[in-house]
């Protein structure tokens, strides 16, 4: 099973959403973690939001991994977002943004932070299934698809 995949239930994977913005798509990332996981709204917002004053975390392809550290979080959570019309990112390549990744850890977590990061990079990376997980219409097929990827084996 591949990090991401472990903290990604399915009930996190949300296709259709009618967010038409940046703050209206991290509102409901805010809503979804709040009533799956107890997790304030706020919190979440404005946790995203520090981050993302840092730089834009839009990827390119039309794909983005919004993330922060949360503090009291115990384990890392994670959460898909399809919108239903791409949004402005401030992406690499200027592209709208369609499929959010959002990812929240514990504020102390840097090295396993950076590797579920590294490896949500790798799978959106992979062009095809990029490009089914941004046209799937089933949130569980979505989740299946996340769920059975594998990532490429590091040689040490």
């Amino acid at each position: 099973m591949n990090r991401l995949a472990a903290i990604l239930p399915a009930t996190n994977v949300l296709v259709n959403v009618d967010a038409t913005s940046k703050k209206r798509a991290f509102e409901q990332a805010g809503l979804l973690f709040e009533n799956q996981h107890a997790i304030a709204r706020a919190t979440v917002t404005d946790n995203l939001f520090a981050r993302e004053r840092l730089g834009s975390t839009g990827l390119g392809h039309g794909v983005a991994i919004p993330h922060g550290r949360i503090k009291g979080l115990k384990n890392p959570q994670a959460a898909v977002l399809r919108v239903q019309q791409a949004i402005p990112f401030d992406a690499p390549d200027d592209q709208p943004v369609m499929l959010l990744i959002f990812l929240l850890v514990p504020e102390a977590a840097t090295q396993r932070h950076l590797e579920i990061l590294s490896e949500i990079a790798e799978l959106l990376s992979d062009r095809d299934l990029r490009e089914r997980l941004k046209s799937e219409p089933d949130a569980a097929k979505v989740h299946e698809l996340i769920s059975s990827w594998e990532p490429l084996k590091s040689v040490a």
